[in-house]
């Protein structure tokens, strides 16, 4: 008999069960598809068939593995702190802050102790993503060639920047790297750039022309952030609408009964305290104070792993520290050190998350809303009883109004603690308010229903931290215009061109302009800039000079401004309206015409000329060409109140301006008998250059012109492109 040496026998075992393991895997995961149909549409759009629930989440992640798996895995090497060993050290600190917050053992025991009903959805979640590996060998993950149940715990939510990202990664840097560095301009907030966010409205029956209530879904987010698909399984799920990437519940969307659309929301629910820490304390090295007491700071070391320049991966480990607030993650210049305390409830949001797509109406909803586990976003709500409704935040702590929780607060005080839970009936809200609509974008909530919307006086500071917008001015405006909505007319006014604010700033010009000395050499050089700016209606468009003219201008004077806005604690178009000098005014608008003489060979230059929709490739950060293919776009920034949004700038080399953020997917949705709805998604549903669905809804989502959505198997007769089943 020959017998192996001890390590070769324990490599052979070894190797036997994992392979035994893997055996087992691949059945699990071909029975699991046996029991999944992937229906795709002439536009590239999955709609997923599931025997149960755990089906459909399979077939659902497999899709969108077919349609980008690079943005799948790169969300999670996000979300589970593992970036920099795809992308290098510079992604450390981003890791460093995810993993202060999301810890991947705390992970696993939340997974462990989660309903089974969750633990199935993400067993099949997981299932979903290994069978697409398996099928795909051409596929090369850069980090992630395996995925876990517990993963999807780290990206239960499904909003655009989540609370984590409010933390500052040059102070973090500067604290555990011990070396001073600099805020970047755009953590002060300095930088003109387009407001994350997104519009939502609901409008009641009495203000359609059917009857039936309505719902706008408009999310600004980054371009291509999101898959559409329909999700239907045995066991009543039947969702439509826009999912993040590698999330197995549609964030923003519908059922054949009820709809739901998220804003980005100005609560303050993410707050900073500034620890008072005491050291060489008696059992433990450092200590922080609270009330009478002397606590022990939590220690607890931190290893990450990184990219190395030859193709490897190195090791930097980070000793850190948390009170009972929440983690350390900088320190003032005084010498405190800020601790920032803000919801961690991985499992009860992913719960939220998938159920509220199953519920039918109001009162379904809000039932599940009763999990408290939605942080950062509004939401509007409509279904087809003609129910609306315009909701907050549902995780709003109860604090002390006496202090100013903007600002880091005295984490000593015992007073400055959280404090529980708002009830939901305790929020700022407007459910079937009499004025027949409400809507948010990205504003306060004091005017989401008009008169009938909920009152500031009523309610603590804390509630809101935004402020007004143009796009809130805007909005009221299209609201009030009519009560005969039908989709169409939504959908009009969701591309309404009025730019209120420049209906604001302009005045301000043509009077500084005025007040010009005859002899002034400047009063003629910008006297037919002033005048078009004058006689122009506000309104953006592709043919129109006025916008070009416009958005210059506001640009360059939204520089000079960002700072002193700040300073004084407002918002700063208010500071262009009303702080700006004139000299301001007038050096800017002569700063605008420069530029676009200089880019475009004159000042008159056709809006459509500069603002353009390019997609070169697959990438997750664009390459901008001049020289390559793009298409006009009307629409420009919402930050002058358009609310078809179009963020846009010059990329290095480029002169004409070229957009990665704003308008991703809009849709108008009718519930009457039968839910009917209409959809554009930017660029194309696939990632992939050689797909026909890479680009073939541009024309369409530059032109805003909405498709008809395929919701049931009637729409989709004639429709069908291709059905089959994960992996064939």
């Amino acid at each position: 008999m020959t017998r192996l040496p001890l390590a070769a026998a324990l490599l052979a075992s070894a190797s036997f069960v994992s392979g035994a393991h893997a055996q087992i895997d691949a059945a699990r995961w071909k029975a699991e598809a046996a029991r999944v149909t992937i229906t795709r549409d002439d536009w590239g759009v999955a709609h997923i068939r599931g025997k149960t629930d755990a089906d459909a989440v399979f077939g659902m992640i497999y899709a969108q593995a077919e349609d980008d798996f690079n943005r799948i895995e790169t969300n999670y090497l996000v979300s589970l702190g593992r970036l920099a060993e795809a992308e290098g050290e510079g992604a450390i600190w981003q890791d460093l802050r995810q993993r202060l917050f999301v810890d991947p053992e705390a992970l696993k025991a939340d997974y462990a102790a989660s309903p089974a009903w969750l633990r199935k959805l993400m067993q099949a979640w997981a299932d979903g993503l290994n069978h697409y590996l398996a099928t795909h060998p051409q596929v090369k993950p850069r980090v992630l060639t395996r995925f876990e149940p517990w993963m999807a715990l780290s990206f239960s939510e499904g909003s655009i920047g989540g609370d984590i990202e409010r933390v500052a990664l040059s102070q973090l840097e500067a604290f555990y790297g011990k070396q001073r560095v600099a805020m970047t301009e755009a953590e002060k907030g300095l930088v003109f750039k387009e407001p994350k966010g997104s519009n939502g409205m609901a409008i009641a029956p009495s203000h359609t022309r059917n009857g039936h209530a309505l719902l706008l879904i408009n999310p600004h987010t980054s371009f291509f952030f999101r898959s559409e698909q329909q999700v239907t399984s045995g066991e009543g799920l039947n969702a439509y609408g826009a999912a993040t990437w590698g999330q197995f519940f549609i964030y923003q969307g519908f059922n054949a009964k009820a709809g739901w659309m998220h804003t980005s929301s100005g609560v303050d629910n993410v707050d900073e305290f500034a620890e008072d820490i005491v050291s060489n304390v008696p059992g433990t090295v450092l200590g922080y104070r609270y009330g009478a007491e002397t606590r022990p700071v939590t220690v607890k070391r931190v290893t990450l792993s990184y990219r190395t320049a030859d193709g490897g991966q190195a090791q930097r480990s980070f000793r850190t520290y948390a009170t009972h607030h929440g983690p350390i993650v900088r320190m003032t210049d005084s010498g405190k050190w800020i601790a920032v305390a803000l919801m961690n409830k991985p499992v009860a949001a992913l719960q939220q998350s998938f159920l509220r797509t199953k519920a039918t109406d109001y009162a379904g909803f809000m039932k599940v809303a009763e999990l408290k586990a939605n942080s950062s976003n509004n939401t509007l709500f409509a279904d087809s009883r003609g129910e609306i409704a315009f909701l907050m935040p549902q995780f709003m702590p109860v604090r002390d109004d006496r202090f100013d929780y903007r600002k880091p607060v005295d984490g000593s005080d015992p007073a400055t603690d959280w404090k529980g839970l708002h009830g939901l009936a305790s929020l700022p809200q407007a459910v079937n308010p009499k004025n027949g609509w409400a809507f948010n974008v990205n504003n306060w909530p004091w005017t989401a229903a008009g008169a009938d919307s909920p009152r500031a006086a009523d309610y603590p500071r804390y509630f809101d931290q935004a402020g007004e917008n143009p796009r809130g001015a805007h909005a009221l405006r299209v609201l009030n215009a009519r009560a005969d909505f039908t989709p169409e007319t939504l959908r009009e006014a969701a591309y309404d061109s009025f730019l209120p604010a420049f209906d604001r700033l302009l005045p301000g010009l043509v009077a500084a302009w005025e007040k010009l000395p005859d002899g002034d050499a400047r009063k003629a050089r910008l006297a037919e800039p002033v005048a078009l700016l004058k006689g122009w209606d506000r309104r953006w468009g592709a043919g129109s000079t006025a916008t070009s003219l416009a958005v210059f201008w506001g640009e360059a004077l939204w520089t000079p401004g960002a700072q002193p806005a700040r300073d004084t604690g407002i918002s700063v178009w208010d500071w262009m309206a009303t702080r700006a000098t004139d000299g301001q005014r007038i050096d800017a608008l002569a700063a605008a015409v420069d530029r676009l003489t200089q880019d475009f060979g004159g000042w008159r230059v056709p809006w459509g000329e500069i603002n353009r929709f390019q997609r070169n490739d697959g990438a997750i950060v664009q390459k901008f060409d001049d020289a390559k293919p793009s298409i006009p776009v009307p629409f420009p920034s919402a930050q002058w109140g358009s609310l078809a949004s179009f963020g846009a700038k010059r990329w290095p080399g480029t002169k004409r301006y070229y957009g990665t953020s704003g308008n991703s997917f809009v849709a108008t949705v009718e519930f009457g008998p039968k839910v009917k709805a209409w959809a554009v998604t930017a660029g194309g549903e696939s990632g992939h250059p050689d797909s026909p669905h890479f680009t073939d809804q541009a024309g369409r989502y530059a032109a805003g012109d909405l498709r008809p959505v395929y919701f049931y198997p009637e729409d989709l007769k004639g429709h069908v492109v291709r059905a089959y089943r994960p992996g064939e």
